[in-house]
């Protein structure tokens, strides 16, 4: 019962309730085919149309995409070589001398004009610092002693016992010969510099990058000094 205490579905005289579906009719099958295929034509119609349209706002959308893609990504000159002229390098470094051997962490930043390298100890407390600019080398030490000279090979020899091809290790590192002096390279199957001998050096490429393709690990000899160094990082400078 509702609440205005009427019945919401009334019964007939029998006391039954009428059925909630009314009984089927007859019907034309003839115009009811008729009608249901000039419907379905109406609706194949109708859903061309519309994805057409839909095609066509995909089309337009990608479009204006990608032409927003390319005003944003401005083109860059890239500079010759896997990393220019200058650059920033950190990585591992062992000295062996004679008898006597080192090892430590090594923090370079190389422009054409100038060098500005840190050697370390393993706990990354300065031994030295050599500079070079204006064709002058200054070596400080970790005691804060200062030397400088004209070249750094001669200076480091002089301060730390060896010396430091400061010269050629700008290309070295980058596996290439210096410009400008004589040298007999030997690739390996990738065509890349595995051995060269420059200038009384000999460097080993014991190892590249595979992303970047530059080297990773060295080996550099002459008499009795032996440098390994490990590069962990690789920057352009700017």
């Amino acid at each position: 019962m509702s609440p205005a205490g009427k019945n919401l579905y009334p019964t007939n005289k029998g006391g039954m309730h009428p059925p909630l579906v009314n009984p089927p009719r007859r019907c034309d099958v003839t115009a009811y085919r008729h009608h249901s295929s000039t419907a379905n034509i109406g609706w194949l119609q109708a859903f061309n149309r519309g994805f057409e349209i839909f095609a066509m706002r995909c089309a337009f959308f990608w479009v204006c995409l990608l032409l927003a893609g390319c005003a944003a990504v401005p083109q860059k000159t890239l500079p010759p070589g896997p990393i220019g002229a200058a650059f920033y390098l950190s990585g591992r470094v062992s000295v062996k001398h004679g008898t006597e051997a080192a090892s430590g962490r090594i923090s370079w930043q190389h422009e054409p004009d100038s060098d500005d390298l840190l050697l370390s100890n393993p706990f990354g407390q300065g031994v030295a610092r050599i500079v070079r600019r204006d064709g002058l080398v200054t070596l400080t030490t970790s005691d804060q002693k200062v030397y400088q000279a004209r070249d750094v090979g001669d200076l480091t020899e002089q301060v730390l016992g060896w010396r430091l091809p400061l010269a050629g290790l700008p290309d070295w590192v980058r596996g290439r010969a210096a410009a400008g002096v004589p040298a007999q390279t030997r690739l390996d199957s990738a065509h890349r510099v595995a051995e060269l001998r420059q200038s009384g050096w000999v460097v080993e490429f014991l190892g590249y990058d595979n992303a970047s393709g530059l080297p990773s690990r060295l080996s550099l000899s002459r008499d009795d000094t032996q440098i390994r160094m490990v590069i962990d990082q690789w920057r352009a400078v700017p």
